[in-house]
């Protein structure tokens, strides 16, 4: 039975587009953007910040190393943001309904510039925090681990308190469900174009 419910951010709750952050980077003068930015991992500085082994203030140095000219703290911050389109606010609505029936949970890989800015924004749609969503949340840059590694998943069943077995986690990688499944999560990808609620029993 299925008591619980935990969701990826990216490419399920909230809509992404990996290219419009690339060639928003591009503009700025990074020649090589779409090497550093993956579809479900980054790499150098990018995952850094992911794993929280870097502040932001770092990244945005090591950043300038990779790009040509002179840039603003904002005009990276606002580049990077551009990987996320936003949350069509049915999905908020819906989050509020399962809450009712299930405990809500989130575990993403994101980066803090994001989660308190452009994150942040789009789950006050309703005039609500984020944190009103959710019974607890997760999120890579602290707890300094990324899916799919086994460490985040165990900083998930600790801190959340939930019995893997009855829970549900919705992804769109299925490297992040196989290695859930591992520790015995139920498990369902969210596929372009698709909406969790179609997955949810």
């Amino acid at each position: 039975m299925i008591k619980n419910l935990l969701f990826d951010l990216g490419g399920v709750i909230m809509d992404i587009r990996r290219l419009n952050c690339v060639k928003s980077f591009e503009r700025i003068g990074m020649t090589d953007a779409d090497s550093f930015l993956g579809e479900y991992a980054q790499k150098g500085p990018f995952l850094l910040l992911e794993e929280g082994a870097i502040t932001p203030g770092q990244f945005r140095d090591e950043v300038r190393k990779l790009i040509k000219g002179d840039v603003t703290d904002e005009q990276i911050d606002s580049a990077f943001c551009d990987f996320l389109i936003g949350i069509p606010r049915h999905r908020l609505e819906t989050l509020r309904e399962l809450k009712t029936r299930y405990g809500i949970y989130m575990l993403s890989n994101t980066n803090s510039i994001m989660w308190h800015s452009r994150i942040a924004e789009e789950f006050r749609q309703e005039g609500y925090d984020i944190n009103y969503y959710f019974d607890e949340i997760v999120t890579s840059f602290e707890a300094r681990s990324i899916k799919p590694d086994r460490l985040i998943f165990e900083t998930v069943i600790t801190k959340c308190g939930i019995n893997p077995e009855e829970t549900l986690f919705l992804d769109d990688s299925q490297k992040n469900l196989d290695a859930a499944a591992q520790l015995g999560f139920k498990t369902a990808l969210v596929t372009p174009g698709s909406e969790f609620i179609d997955l949810i029993p």
